[in-house]
């Protein structure tokens, strides 16, 4: 006779009819259980500031209907009376379906933590969480659920140990096939956790620039000034030299100013003066020196630096526009000219006998 056969006859109507009540009144007990906490963990939330009643009702939201079916099927298995193999692999189906359900809660338990871990209402920030959360959770997604796979094969019957050390070993190989692909996985996690770039930071890489709108697990997507996307390698981004301007707190600026040769002495004295006055009289700005530099070709040249306390480019472009505009302002008033390009050529006077020619005398 087979197993089937065997329950059939070692178990009369009444006994199978009672297993078929406590199993559905099993199912129900464990929703109604589900529904009734579920409704007053979530009143209670709503009435404190603690945030573990919202981790629960997180937790609980993700209970799956096979728990239900699960705890009905191991109650229903002892009123019936079955073989101990069929007993057994009854028994390891539950705890299978606990093993998955546990894989569920974590899941969200995991989820729930990122988002409160990552929480902020700093603006700055925003960017960050953009990058780190999904790289983050990612990650840790795969090592959860690689561990729930490793204890429901370990609940079938597997030898995990075998197992894992045979992967470890196959996994060398797998590693020196796929190296890049794993170093952009690596580079992309460095990137979540120490951050040198996060989304929306201006950056530039080599002779590229742009923004970021994106940190995947293999690659960085950049929007450059011009509109199209650049796409760097993880790995190769982090090998480069990286210069964020988003980071910047404020900009340094220098500049130069060229003058005539023929300006008078006095003048030429006063002129850091009026570089300092034009850079003065505008605001969020920090005058640092202007001296006469050096002598050009056809210029006395003056150089200034100044600071611009905030990084943004477009105010930094309207001050030096008005500290220009100020300049010749400053300058046509006190008669100080601007130097342009000139070449000044100098003739010699040429030897009159080297120019004579010999002139033959007639006799």
């Amino acid at each position: 006779m087979n197993t089937l056969q065997l329950v059939i006859a070692d178990n009369n109507m009444q006994v199978v009819v009672f297993a078929l009540l406590a199993a559905t009144a099993a199912m129900l007990t464990v929703m109604l259980v589900r529904s009734i906490a579920l409704n007053r963990l979530e009143h209670a939330a709503k009435a404190t500031d603690n945030q573990i009643d919202d981790f629960l009702v997180e937790v609980l939201r993700s209970t799956r209907i096979f728990l239900a079916l699960g705890v009905a099927i191991y109650v229903a298995v002892h009123f019936l009376v079955l073989p101990q193999s069929v007993k057994e692999l009854a028994d390891r189906a539950f705890i299978g379906l606990l093993i998955l359900q546990s894989g569920f809660w974590a899941n969200r338990g995991l989820d729930f933590f990122l988002r409160q871990r990552l929480a902020t209402d700093e603006v700055s920030s925003r960017a960050a969480r953009a990058t780190t959360r999904p790289i983050v959770a990612f990650i840790g997604r795969v090592v959860l659920w690689a561990l729930i796979g490793l204890l429901l094969l370990d609940n079938m019957g597997l030898n995990v140990t075998a197992l894992v050390a045979s992967m470890g070993i196959g996994g060398i190989a797998v590693a020196l096939a796929v190296q890049n692909i794993l170093g952009d996985l690596f580079a992309s996690l460095s990137i979540a956790i120490d951050q040198p770039f996060v989304v929306g930071d201006f950056v530039i890489v080599d002779d590229l620039m742009g923004t970021i709108e994106h940190v995947g697990l293999k690659t960085t997507r950049v929007r450059s000034l011009g509109g199209e996307q650049i796409i760097f390698s993880n790995n190769d981004l982090l090998k480069s030299r990286i210069r964020n301007y988003k980071r910047m707190q404020e900009r340094r600026v220098v500049f130069s100013v060229g003058v005539t040769y023929d300006t008078p002495h006095d003048r030429l004295e006063k002129i850091p003066g009026m570089i300092a006055e034009a850079i003065g009289s505008q605001g969020s700005t920090r005058f640092d020196r202007a001296h006469l530099k050096g002598f050009g070709p056809s210029s006395l040249d003056y150089e200034a630096v100044y600071y611009v306390l905030d990084p943004d480019f477009n105010l930094y472009m309207d001050i030096q526009q008005a500290i220009n505009l100020s300049l010749v302002r400053s300058f046509r008033e006190s008669g100080v000219e601007f130097a342009f390009p000139t070449h000044t050529l100098h003739l010699a006077t040429a030897v009159p006998s080297l120019l004579q020619k010999t002139v033959p005398s007639v006799g």
